[in-house]
């Protein structure tokens, strides 16, 4: 059985993405009580019921992120809270927090339960501790190895698994992290992360007082640190030769910011498992990256089905869409040498800008609404789900019909002819448009 293609949603607008591109499945966030507070379209509750809807009126299945590890005042309403969105009928509840968990048995003992990654489930015997608290799927920890996830699929066989494929990681323990709280106040625990790992932190030349403070040289300044160009290894002291870089470039030192996971080279393995459920991370991510992640797992997933070697060009989409650098996380721990093309897959791949989306389509003409700048003679894509198409741009008209030699940026409406056998119907097909660098 193929696994579920699980995607984010974090608007209606990706939602419907997700879905055309191949997701079997999306997940958005409860109000007040998920991990992206701050970020999601369904902290309405007329949004979040409609989007329920529409997702089973397509035959797909919707999972609602309640995940957050609440403090006592949000105990005290949860159940409160709960209780319009279990009237809409999500097809699962995410959740993290043995309390909360028990209240919603308590209260609905038929709601189905997935384990949320927050939860760490790293073993077997916690995989069969949440079954018997009647949890159907555990989410597991993003610090797992392939094997030591085959060993608990083989240990678990009663047991829904779904793992992460695709995504931000957090320098934590799967997204346990106390980081934020202390540099801004406000609790990823609690879905209010401010994401402090990813910020920009530049090194000043700094003195001493007599009072034992440490001070910035001249702060009105800003003084960079006169040391700071030059790459630095740090020791720990308990750790006599075991280095780690760091460095400032011209943008500043992100030491704590880490490359985000891509484990598509992976998929065959995770199929042959027997695993549930492939999830890609991104609720706060434009719909363009939802379309372009699910198309591209999707195909992985139904090439594996297919018995069909992987296709290394799955790794080269992938790189069109913004990163901080891939790595495969903790799937392997030691990345053996004949694999080692996998860590070039992106070689000689030209970068790409979204630069629009079809509102339209009338015979071979597409209407476009630009996202951003491009021009005749430019190398496009045009992605969908009926498929991926290259040409050259050879004209565009805006509104009047007029010829124009650009598109200039987001707000204009233009019509541009498309390439042959597109396959892109007359309401646009949720086609995207992309430009080569």
């Amino acid at each position: 059985m193929a696994p579920e293609l699980l995607s984010p949603a974090g608007t209606l607008k990706s939602m419907r993405f997700a879905f055309a591109y191949g997701a079997d499945a999306v997940y958005a966030g409860q109000p007040r009580y998920s991990l992206r507070v701050r970020n999601n379209e369904f902290n309405k509750l007329e949004n979040l019921a409609a989007a329920v809807e529409e997702a089973h009126g397509m035959g797909k299945k919707f999972y609602l992120a309640s995940n957050i590890s609440p403090h006592n005042d949000k105990v005290r309403s949860y159940i409160r809270d709960l209780e319009p969105v279990i009237d809409m009928g999500p097809d699962a509840l995410i959740m993290s927090d043995p309390g909360l968990i028990m209240l919603v048995k308590e209260r609905w003992p038929d709601q189905e339960i997935h384990l949320s990654v927050q939860a760490n489930a790293v073993n077997w015997a916690t995989v069969k501790f949440w079954h018997k608290q009647g949890i159907s799927r555990v989410i597991l920890s993003r610090e797992l190895g392939l094997d030591e996830i085959e060993d608990i699929r083989q240990q678990c066989p009663e047991m829904e698994l779904e793992v992460f494929v695709h995504g931000a990681l957090c320098i934590a323990y799967s997204g346990r992290c106390l980081l934020s709280g202390y540099m801004s106040h406000r609790d990823s625990n609690q879905g209010a992360c401010t994401n402090s790992c990813r910020w920009e932190y530049n090194t000043h030349a700094a003195t001493e007082t007599d009072t034992g403070d440490i001070i910035a040289v001249d702060a009105a300044a800003n003084q960079h640190h006169p040391e700071a160009n030059e790459p630095v290894l740090l020791q720990e002291r308990n750790r006599p030769g075991e280095y780690m870089p760091a460095y400032e470039d011209e943008h500043g030192t992100y030491i704590m910011n880490s490359k985000d996971l891509r484990a598509v080279q992976h998929v065959e393995r995770l199929v042959n498992m027997g695993i549930h459920s492939l999830k890609i991370e991104g609720r706060t991510k434009s719909h363009y990256y939802v379309a372009r992640t699910a198309q591209v797992y999707r195909t992985a997933i139904d090439n594996a089905m297919a018995g069909k070697p992987f296709d290394m060009g799955l790794m080269s989409e992938l790189d069109h869409l913004a990163n901080r650098g891939y790595t495969e996380g903790f799937y392997r721990r030691h990345v053996p040498s004949e694999y080692q093309n996998y860590e070039v897959g992106h070689s000689g791949n030209p970068n790409q800008q979204f630069v629009g989306e079809a509102l339209s389509c009338d015979g071979d003409t597409m209407t476009v609404d630009v996202k951003n700048h491009f021009a005749v003679g430019d190398t496009l894509e045009l992605i969908s789900p009926a498929g991926n198409y290259q040409f050259k741009l050879e004209n565009i008209t805006n509104r009047k019909g007029v010829d124009v030699d650009a598109a200039p940026g987001s707000g204009h409406v233009v019509h541009i002819p498309l390439p042959e056998g597109h396959g892109i119907g007359e309401d646009g097909g949720h086609a995207l448009l992309m430009r080569y660098r």
